[in-house]
């Protein structure tokens, strides 16, 4: 009786979280106030890490920005403290652990709790996989998804002692879809879109409600890593533009960020395509970038 009395539950959940997303389609979500917190922000000093610090600045939160790049990351706070923005600077090579949790010392002595943290440093190799060295492997995990545990670690206690806080994982599309000649890449986005997913449950499983998470799933952004990428059916994105969505969902507590938007439902509608229709969809798409294939460098 108790299982029935559950799916009839779970039935009723399901109506009305649809119908709230209906109704959410046509009533903007309210906004939340960022003024004051202290949010840090790695890779900072170059890309979409740079935007989204301006994107905070403007709306006067206090800043801590990291980036292994010292003359980029203080460009950066430069610009901010110009908004307006209080600024701290830390030169930190998020592949290192101990080096992260060092630093994540330093700014709770010298800053205090960070309340927001946008884990966007990340790393690619364009090449195919025998192609790609050993070591550009590892420093590809240990970028893009590796550095976002020790961060987390780092700074979960004092959000989960006072209930508050967002963590913000930046992934890629290629966290849901696959694009050939960056397979690491690839891989490690699956796992940061896996990482995003599995610390909300768990969050939820605490009753920490209070400790927002968003994931930030674009399609291919000029931030120079990628050389001449281009695509039929995607626009390449600017860093400004990703950063202002970035922000828009952040505000909004939104779990998932795509952008362009309609990508969700592209996705939605790919889980019902057969091998074949989706390796026609490849082709037709056409992506490419400049890789490295058979030790040599060829627009792919």
């Amino acid at each position: 009786m108790n299982i029935v009395l559950d799916f009839l539950v779970l039935l009723i959940i399901i109506i009305y979280s649809y119908l709230e997303s209906l109704v959410k389609v046509f009533i903007p979500r309210k906004r939340k106030s960022v003024a004051g917190e202290i949010v840090l922000i790695t890779g900072a000093g170059h890309g979409i890490g740079r935007h989204t610090a301006y994107e905070f600045a403007k709306r006067k939160s206090r800043l801590v920005l990291w980036d292994i790049n010292k003359h980029g990351v203080e460009e950066t706070a430069a610009e901010c403290r110009k908004l307006g923005a209080t600024t701290h600077v830390f030169v930190v090579d998020c592949s290192n652990r101990e080096e992260i949790y060092n630093s994540v010392n330093q700014v709770k002595k010298e800053v205090g709790d960070v309340t927001i943290v946008v884990n966007n440093a990340g790393t690619i190799y364009p090449a195919d996989l025998l192609s790609t060295k050993d070591e550009e492997i590892t420093k590809t995990f240990e970028v893009n998804i590796l550095g976002h545990f020790w961060i987390t670690k780092a700074l979960l206690p004092s959000m989960l002692m006072r209930n508050y806080g967002h963590i913000v994982t930046v992934a890629s599309i290629c966290g849901h879809r696959v694009t050939p000649y960056i397979i690491p890449y690839c891989s490690s986005k699956f796992a940061a879109v896996g990482f995003h997913r599995a610390l909300t449950s768990e969050l939820q499983a605490l009753g920490k409600t209070g400790i927002k998470t968003s994931c930030l799933c674009p399609v291919f952004v000029n931030t120079g890593f990628t050389k001449n990428p281009s695509t039929r059916l995607w626009p390449v994105l600017e860093t400004d533009e990703v950063a202002r969505s970035l922000i828009d969902g952040i505000l909004t507590n939104k779990k998932m960020i795509f952008v362009p938007s309609y990508l969700n439902i592209s996705l939605t509608l790919e889980r019902f395509l057969p091998e074949r229709a989706l390796a026609a969809i490849n082709r037709v798409q056409d992506i490419q970038f400049e890789a490295v294939v058979g030790h040599k460098t060829k627009m792919k």
